[in-house]
């Protein structure tokens, strides 16, 4: 049974980071948050723009290349390049401080903030990234698709997902049509990149385009799309379980309880509990401005 529209809106462009423009998709006012997910920006930028030096404790960053490329190094010693089509997927866990900077050209892509369990939030940071060839991809009636998480096509991504997460890169050719299966009581929205498609049961669906959040009841165990237009729609579709737990956000650091957070913001303060280099780690970019 395929699941029927319950919320769209569009994300308007708007200032972030050092000069960035970002479309908020999750995070805006229309929807703070969608468990188990914080945060969905669509960024663009290029070179001096961009996203110095700054921490994230409690849950995990998802970058998504989609044009140009992205440095980022971070205060362990981790540093590289997201090229076009790759992903970096990261757990912040107990502590991170860190720098995104665009390329000299212009860079656009996805980041996805996923929520951690209490449990789990405290945890060492860890990375896993894939690039683009190593991702898998499937085709089938029109419609393509680079499996970033989770399954679709009977193609499954390596991807190891602490907080149970499906993100499918999906593009529709003009009047191809896909349903695509989710977990029945999981949180399921698309965010579309570009073009136009139908969503939800053909009796009941709605005509969303670009820059479009649509979320989902959870009435259902699939997502119904169908691409009337005469032109390609890119789209990304997002699913994840529900933590279930409250959620307590100062900035970059998500915990569970005010005191937690009271606690996050000691620890950055005096470089202890995970950020013990944070006082006096400076990034190549930081380094290169003073």
């Amino acid at each position: 049974m395929s699941r029927t529209v319950n919320l769209t809106f569009e994300s308007i462009e708007q200032d972030e980071g050092m000069g960035a423009r970002v479309r908020r998709s999750i995070g805006r006012s229309e929807l703070k948050n969608f468990d188990p997910f914080l945060l969905l920006d669509e960024f663009c930028g290029q070179y001096p723009a961009g996203f110095p030096d700054h921490p994230h404790r409690g849950f995990e960053t998802v970058t998504y290349m989609l044009e140009g490329e992205t440095n980022h190094e971070d205060f362990l010693g981790n540093k590289g390049t997201i090229k076009a089509g790759d992903l970096q997927w990261m757990t912040a866990g107990r502590g991170i401080v860190h720098c995104e900077m665009p390329g000299n050209d212009l860079a656009k892509g996805l980041q996805l903030w996923v929520n951690l369990r209490k449990a789990d939030k405290m945890i060492a940071p860890a990375y896993q990234e894939l690039v683009d060839k190593d991702i898998p991809k499937g085709e089938k009636n029109g419609v393509k698709v680079k499996v970033i998480a989770g399954e679709a096509f009977d193609i499954k991504s390596p991807v190891y997902t602490r907080t149970p997460v499906y993100y499918l890169d999906f593009k529709m050719s003009p009047g191809s049509q896909l349903d695509q299966p989710v977990p029945k009581d999981w949180n399921t929205f698309v965010y579309i990149l570009s073009g136009e498609a139908w969503f939800g049961p053909e009796e009941k669906s709605q005509l969303c385009r670009s820059h479009h959040t649509v979320t989902f009841k959870t009435d259902g165990d699939s997502v119904h799309v169908h691409n009337k237009s005469g032109h390609l729609c890119h789209f990304v579709v997002i699913s994840g379980e529900p933590i279930n737990e409250p959620v307590v956000q100062l900035g970059p650091f998500v915990m569970t309880t005010q005191e937690e957070i009271k606690q996050t913001f000691n620890d950055y303060t005096n470089s202890k509990n995970g950020f013990e280099n944070a006082a006096t780690w400076n990034s190549s970019y930081a380094n290169s401005q003073t």
